[in-house]
């Protein structure tokens, strides 16, 4: 059975062709706009879903970069605190050497009575180095300072860490336990130094002292050693830090932008197509008899 083809299913037909055609222009010319190739979920959910996955991976690795970031701060700071302090020891060792001379006179056991006190106050502000408000060997103590008082005491959190989460499953500490480097109470470098100058102006030999000073010695270069081990560690988060967010941004790029190219031939098409819907249907309409009465 034949259906019969009136001038209204003609005209239906039309306004859906033209429809269609105008709708696929009015995207491509969003596309070109945009250079996206959803901008909306309903465009394509399997491609949404997939950059909004992508998206979420690109989020956690800017926090790991700021992680990294923040952590290189904290150990650059320690590293130089440490330096300083080897720096500053080597001279204590130097002067404990010299105190040890029982020809000195007076006058010059003072002296250097007077530079070791020096190098203490020196070793304790380089025991009290601050990154962005916080100390980096006091642990997560909010403290304004690690070491204080008269003689100077670790005021830090014992056995606390402060840590950065450099990559999934990673973290990496970057502050240093200042008790373990500096000593606390009778143990410390401060109370070693004390004693030290009380000798010098005793008149006594520092000889004694020397094995003390090296054990100092010794405990501040296997802080900095472990600290270059973890800025090691945190160099390589970093590269394979970057070469995720490359790859993170390959298949976003993959997944939502458009070739220029692609575009512009798509955007052509779609026009000359509404053109030329339009042209047909314009004479594929027969006239009716509303026209002929006109």
């Amino acid at each position: 059975m034949l259906s019969r083809v009136t001038n209204t299913t003609m005209t239906n037909t039309a306004q859906r062709n033209l429809q269609t055609s105008m709708m696929r222009r009015a995207e491509a010319q969003e596309h070109a706009m945009t250079l996206k190739r959803i901008s909306r979920p309903s465009q394509d959910p399997m491609a949404a879903a997939d950059s909004l996955r992508v998206k979420a991976d690109q989020q956690s690795a800017a926090q790991y970069t700021r992680n990294i970031d923040n952590g290189k701060g904290w150990l650059t700071a320690l590293d130089s605190a440490l330096s300083n302090t080897s720096k500053l020891m080597t001279r204590v060792r130097e002067l404990t050497i010299q105190g040890g001379n029982e020809t000195l006179s007076p006058a010059a056991r003072n002296a250097i009575a007077v530079e070791v006190e020096g190098l203490k106050r020196d070793l304790l502000g380089q025991a009290n180095t601050r990154f962005l408000g916080r100390s980096v060997f006091a642990g997560n103590s909010d403290a304004e300072a690690a070491f204080t008082g008269t003689p100077p005491v670790f005021t830090g959190a014992p056995g606390s860490t402060v840590e950065r989460r450099v990559g999934d499953g990673q973290t990496i500490r970057v502050d240093a336990d200042g008790a373990a480097v500096f000593g606390n109470g009778p143990g410390s470098v401060f109370d070693l130094l004390d004693g030290i100058a009380a000798d010098l102006r005793a008149g006594i030999s520092t000889s004694a002292r020397l094995g003390a000073v090296d054990a100092q010695f010794n405990r501040v270069s296997a802080g900095q050693a472990e600290i270059g081990a973890r800025h090691s560690r945190l160099l390589n988060a970093e590269d394979t830090n970057k070469i995720q967010v490359a790859a993170l941004e390959e298949q976003r790029a993959g997944i939502e932008d458009l070739d220029l190219a692609e575009m512009l031939t798509n955007l052509k098409i779609q026009d000359l197509s509404y053109q030329g819907a339009l042209s047909v249907t314009s004479k594929v309409l027969s006239p009716t008899l509303l026209d002929f009465l006109r």
